[in-house]
């Protein structure tokens, strides 16, 4: 796919990009099915070039991944991660120090049977807020439906 169509991504972290295109399933309002949103991510760093698509990415995990975003920012402290139920994406971020040091480890593949592929970023707090921002955007245009069960 020919990222450079798609415009700005909604969600960002250091070389990460992800494009949420919509949900899987726009009818339902079941909590399984009707959460999984299509997107695609692109991690590009040091040469190296991954990308993913497809539903790959469950609301839930997006909400979760903020609140975790949101926590660290307040307290500089602790890890938020992006558990995407499917293998071809995870974001883990993690403060380093107390002064804000930020760490970054994205594990990303197209095919989770035979790649894997990793990318480490450091940075500090001052890129959670665009995260946050980007990851408010994606849940409050795409909302949690149904409960689980």
């Amino acid at each position: 796919m020919d990222v450079s169509r798609l415009g700005e991504p909604d969600i960002e972290i250091w070389a990460l990009r992800i494009w949420i295109h919509g949900r899987e399933f726009e009818e339902s309002e079941e909590y399984w099915d009707g959460n999984w949103l299509r997107a695609t991510a692109l991690c590009v760093e040091g040469g190296g070039s991954v990308q993913v698509h497809g539903p790959i990415v469950h609301t839930s995990g997006l909400v979760s991944f903020l609140n975790d975003c949101e926590r660290i920012h307040e307290t500089l402290r602790g890890m938020a991660n992006l558990e995407c139920m499917e293998p071809n994406l995870r974001v883990e971020l993690a403060m380093s120090d107390s002064k804000g040091g930020l760490t970054a480890v994205v594990r990303i593949t197209p095919d989770h049977l035979c790649q894997e592929h990793t990318f480490r970023f450091g940075a500090d707090q001052s890129y959670l807020p665009g995260l946050i921002t980007g990851l408010r955007q994606v849940v409050g245009k795409f909302p949690i439906r149904g409960e689980p069960g």
